[in-house]
């Protein structure tokens, strides 16, 4: 077992496009708007130079490679377990960091090498940072339960900074190998990871792209960026040809992303095996000791609620003037448009920002406030800059730092919410937790991200101008629930099914994959209900989405429950005020204390039974309520 944070959700992303949805990203332009106050990182915070991040880098590898010198020291004595604890520790703590000024720096400009090689260089670092912390678990097994728990009753540090990884590593035991497999089982990350980047080798580079003409005589290659941009087009027959083009040439690919993933599930189901769990689900689940119970509620509340997604659809149709079947590709065009969108800069962003967050009351505003006035932000679109948006909260002594690509219209607004719900609640975590536990679970991590999202929704339909207005910002909310809820439990559901296929023994293959998500994509868009028609052409989706060929397998269900539980927060907080607020912002303080589903238990949500899913759906249907009223009127 791995000690430590290195590598465990260093970005906590909202990545547009790719992450949240799966989708392609949107395309970015190098005419970003001129320079506004603190809309520009400082990576000096976290090395002042080049030099400096080389000697720590030299520092940090030597330091590493004398860690197994502790080995057999950890029964010693409560004092001589703390002081290896903590060794390994520090070691965690700066290869974080050096790691974070890495991936920061290359994502400036990816076209930059020698970026790219540091960052390189940063992970092979924590790799060795892994086998060489390998010995770790099975040691505090063979020290024990009877005198681990001695030593944490005499050593108050002891217990405060390494208590809840003890306890994991004690019930860790009937997973956990020898000191020679565990050192195995760390040395497969790299090749583990091999799936994910040969699929993005692909997908980013090598995918051979049509070229369309649409209606107005534009052309276009079919890069990730132009479709996902075209694919809104008004015009139905653009739409059809923009996808037919897309999606035809992944389908030239099923038998490559077929067998890239069919890898990728031999490997987890691999590590299930060796560490003795029956499935690969419960083996992903087990560190954040996440009961089953949680997986399957989503997905049986998420059918469920497919009634309300497809009243969604119909309205699509509806506004979309559509007369024949609706299709896949008419769910992207937006169902409301402006003639004169607002246009809001970040400063206008973060002020209306602070504006709906009110409800979160004032140290929360207050470190929304000292992220604003501190250049943690990248905020605009440049010549080869990473796509997309994320918080990076790896660098524990220093701050988080946000990486964002803004269009100033209001998804790059909620964007920047969003991600700045991740920055303010890695900074209660760290101020509130020690470093070994400040490093939260993605199962909570979008929780303060999603909540901030819903309200300043709320803020902006309350505050809209005219009704169209008001129109615009309600279709964009039912959208991120579409596409943040619906979207990623179908995902999951998919990603369950092509795992339990391989543990029955049932052979997997890229027509194999296609004719299963074919399944699901028809029965969450209901056509057989006669909502939505789906082409064949289409089911070849599940090729794209890049968190499938990841190492972090049964990761984006995480997003639905976290959009789940932030609905049913945000909605205490509105009714109840301070009580419900303390607990949400208890649950953000807790960091990685406890296990997640336990803090979220500790705050008032149990996400394995159906109130939290209910509430999204019932906030959907008040989203399509209000629509409705607003369209009655004349």
């Amino acid at each position: 077992m791995r000690h430590g944070h290195v590598l465990a959700r260093l970005l906590l992303c909202g990545m547009l496009g790719v992450l949240l949805t799966a989708d392609p990203p949107s395309a970015q332009s190098a005419d970003a708007p001129a320079a506004q106050p603190n809309t520009t990182w400082d990576l000096s915070d976290l090395y002042p130079s080049l030099k400096d991040w080389e000697d720590s880098y030299t520092r940090t590898q030597a330091s590493i490679n004398k860690l197994e010198d502790y080995k057999g020291t950890l029964g010693s004595s409560a004092d001589a377990m703390l002081k290896a604890l903590m060794a390994v520790s520090d070691m965690d703590r700066e290869s974080s960091r050096l790691y974070v000024y890495t991936s920061l720096a290359s994502d400036e400009d990816v076209r930059v090498s020698a970026n790219l090689e540091r960052n390189q260089r940063a992970r092979a670092l924590l790799t060795l940072f892994s086998e060489k912390t390998a010995w770790i678990g099975p040691e505090v097994l063979r020290v024990g339960a009877t005198k681990v728990n001695s030593f944490t009753t005499q050593n108050q540090a002891l217990k405060r900074r390494f208590g809840h990884f003890l306890d994991n590593a004690l019930r860790s035991a009937p997973h956990t190998l020898g000191d020679e497999a565990e050192s195995l089982l760390a040395a497969t990350g790299d090749v583990f990871a091999q799936p994910g980047n040969t699929h993005s080798q692909l997908s980013d580079s090598e995918l051979p792209l049509p070229t369309v003409t649409l209606s107005d005589g534009t052309q276009a290659r079919l890069t990730q960026a132009a479709y996902s941009k075209y694919r809104q087009s008004p015009v139905r027959a653009d739409r059809k040809l923009v996808f037919d083009g897309y999606w035809g040439a992944w389908q030239k690919f099923e038998g490559t992303a077929g067998s890239l993933l069919t890898t990728k599930v031999m490997a987890d189901h691999f590590t299930a095996q060796a560490r003795k769990f029956p499935t690969a689900l419960q083996a992903a689940q087990f560190t954040d000791n996440m009961p089953d119970a949680v997986y399957t509620t989503l997905i049986s509340e998420v059918n469920a609620a497919l009634p309300t997604l497809h009243r969604y659809l119909r309205l699509r149709k509806k506004l979309l003037g559509i007369t024949d079947d609706l299709r896949y590709y008419d769910g992207y065009p937006p169902m409301f448009k402006l003639d004169h969108a607002p246009k809001f800069s970040v400063a206008d962003s973060e002020r209306i920002t602070l504006e709906a967050l009110k409800p979160m009351g004032e140290e929360y505003l207050g470190l929304l406030r000292k992220g604003f006035n501190s250049h943690w932000m990248s905020a605009y679109p440049t010549d080869g800059k990473q796509l997309g948006a994320y918080m990076q909260g790896g660098a524990y002594d220093v701050h988080p730092y946000l990486l964002l690509n803004l269009n100033d219209d209001y998804e790059s607004m909620s964007t920047l919410a969003h991600e700045w719900g991740h920055a303010v609640h890695t900074q209660l975590s760290a101020h509130a937790q020690p470093y070994d536990t400040y490093s939260y679970s993605t199962f909570i991590a979008e929780s303060a991200s999603i909540g901030n999202e819903m309200l300043l929704n709320d803020y902006v339909v309350a505050h809209a101008k005219t009704r169209d207005e008001k129109l615009y910002y309600l279709g964009a909310g039912l959208e991120t629930i579409r596409t943040t809820y619906f979207r990623q439990a179908m995902f999951a559901e998919f990603e369950l099914a092509i795992h339990e296929a391989l543990e029955k023994g049932q052979a997997l293959s890229g027509a194999r994959m296609t004719e299963m998500y074919c399944g699901l994509l028809r029965k969450y868009s209901g056509e057989s209900e006669g909502v939505m028609k789906i082409d064949p052409e289409y089911c070849i989706e599940w090729a794209v989405i890049p968190h499938y060929y990841r190492t972090d397998n049964f990761y984006v269900y995480q997003y639905a429950t976290s959009m789940a539980g932030a609905a049913q927060f945000t909605d205490a907080i509105i009714k109840e005020g301070a009580p419900a607020r303390e607990r949400f912002l208890t649950l953000l303080r807790a960091g990685g204390s406890d296990y997640p589903y336990d803090l979220y238990k500790r705050a008032g949500i149990d996400m394995a039974t159906p109130a939290p899913y209910r509430a999204l759906a019932a906030r959907m249907n008040r989203l399509l309520d209000q629509i409705e009223t607003l369209l009655a009127q004349k």
